[in-house]
């Protein structure tokens, strides 16, 4: 079973039902039915609140970050993680954040928009296409 970490540009897509969603829906469906099993990075958990109070309000936030963490594995992030982060040294933070994470918990790919971001990742990159055609094997 493939354990798949949901970067926030995917989650997003869904929540604000944003030009990705379609694909990105089906990767997170899959993942709720249990064809594989869904991470989002726990630091993320904030900024989708934020980025979702912003756009629909705090009650719509509460709701989707509930959501998420009813449908996925919560991926820690603790000082072993930062310090992975850390050492990757990537100009985006919070991207080697999530990285880490990923590989933290075994992920076998992190579902991106921006693969760019993630270069050297020690965990594969995939776009949710890719996702979708990985899940629908399983």
């Amino acid at each position: 079973m493939k354990r798949l970490l949901l970067d926030l540009n995917v989650l997003l897509d869904v929540i604000l039902d944003r030009a990705g969603a379609p694909v990105a829906s089906e990767v997170w469906a899959a993942l709720e039915s249990r064809r594989g099993e869904g991470y989002v990075p726990a630091h993320g958990l904030t900024t989708v609140f934020y980025v979702v109070a912003r756009a629909r309000g705090r009650a719509f936030a509460r709701l989707a970050v509930d959501g998420l963490m009813r449908a996925f594995a919560v991926a820690p992030v603790n000082e072993d993680v930062l310090r992975h982060a850390l050492l990757l040294d990537w100009p985006d933070f919070e991207d080697a954040v999530c990285a880490a994470a990923a590989a933290a918990c075994g992920c076998d790919g992190i579902v991106t928009r921006d693969p760019c971001g993630y270069r050297e990742s020690p965990v594969e990159v995939i776009d949710p296409a890719t996702a979708r055609a990985w899940l629908a094997e399983e």
